[in-house]
């Protein structure tokens, strides 16, 4: 039987983000970075001076990494993202784009969604279905980009999410929101490549699995979309704890600070009626808390080829 717990609030940034997506945390600058998908917006807070930066974007983007300091295009374009229509590099200050694949721009009615670096630096994002038709209904995908391109791994998805990896990467978790489920796949850390679908876990009832994490007990940590909490799993599946929150949209979670255990939950407040909106005056917020556990080190991205990419995609070969 799960533990409903109450955490420590410790801030709550009033950012009212139509739907914050995407947050992680980057330890070489002490802060937290995220997207508002719908606000076509992208943040920073510097943590713990709560200072925080915000860019506006040319077309939405639902989630994104550092380069590698190490990366030679890094000075250029420091950020790669999945805009709605496809990966590429990005510059928020100059606002300088290198597209590298655009793999569904013949469905329109999609767009991308949930993303995440792996722990060998390939990172991976999804496809969802946004304006659903008969012919559309699930045609999501989950990509992994990495040196050799741009790869489809998982289809007929509908709003891909919850995308995380265990400690020793030997198991993928992701869902399909609507079918209120997490799934997992054995993981060759070597190759990338992943096995069949099983069951992992259910979210309960009513509530859609969001944003996903692996702390450092190897517990799944995941926002539960239209549930007002976060659910902690074991290893086996059983949920470990509920920890309810003040908003009923969590959309992402990411652990940071210099021990790891300070909780950044992203919100939103899409779709919420007014009457909603006065009864959750903190929806749309960054909810930051102090965690009871730890949470593990955010893998870098991997030093990729990035003109070569590039070039294939411009050449129309991609």
């Amino acid at each position: 039987m799960a533990n409903s717990e109450n955490l420590q609030l410790l801030a709550s940034i009033s950012v009212k983000n139509r739907l914050g997506e995407g947050i992680f945390w980057h330890a070489a600058s002490s802060s937290v970075w995220w997207t508002d998908i719908h606000g076509q917006a992208l943040f920073q807070l510097r943590w713990p001076e709560q200072t925080l930066r915000q860019w506006p974007l040319p077309e939405r983007i639902s989630c994104f990494t550092l380069l590698n300091a190490a990366d030679p295009m890094a000075s250029r374009y420091p950020l790669l993202v999945t805009f709605a229509s496809g990966f590429a590099l990005y510059n928020p200050d100059s606002g300088a784009i290198l597209w590298l694949a655009k793999p569904q721009q013949q469905l329109s009615g999609n767009r991308f969604n949930d993303g995440r670096v792996d722990r060998q630096g390939r990172f991976w994002a999804g496809t969802m279905v946004e304006q659903s038709t008969a012919d559309t209904a699930a045609s999501g995908s989950l990509y992994r980009l990495d040196q050799h391109g741009c790869q489809q791994m998982l289809s007929g998805l509908r709003i891909p999410n919850a995308l995380c990896w265990n400690r020793d990467s030997s198991l993928m978790y992701h869902a399909d929101s609507p079918t209120q489920q997490i799934n997992r796949y054995r993981f060759n850390p070597v190759s990338g490549d992943i096995g069949n679908a099983e069951r992992f876990a259910a979210t309960p009832e009513g509530t859609e699995p969001d944003g996903a994490i692996i702390d450092a007990d190897d517990h799944l940590l995941c926002a539960l979309w239209g549930g007002s909490a976060l659910a902690r799993y074991a290893a086996d599946g059983s949920l470990a704890a509920l920890y309810p929150l003040p908003v009923t949209q969590p959309t992402c979670v990411a652990l940071g600070g210099d021990k790891l255990d300070i909780l950044f939950v992203t919100t939103a407040t899409e779709g919420l009626s007014a009457e909603q909106l006065s009864q959750q005056p903190q929806a749309g917020n960054l909810l930051v808390y102090q965690y009871p556990h730890q949470g593990l080190i955010e893998p870098q991205l991997a030093v990729m080829p990035w003109q070569q990419l590039a070039k294939r995609y411009h050449g129309g070969t991609e």
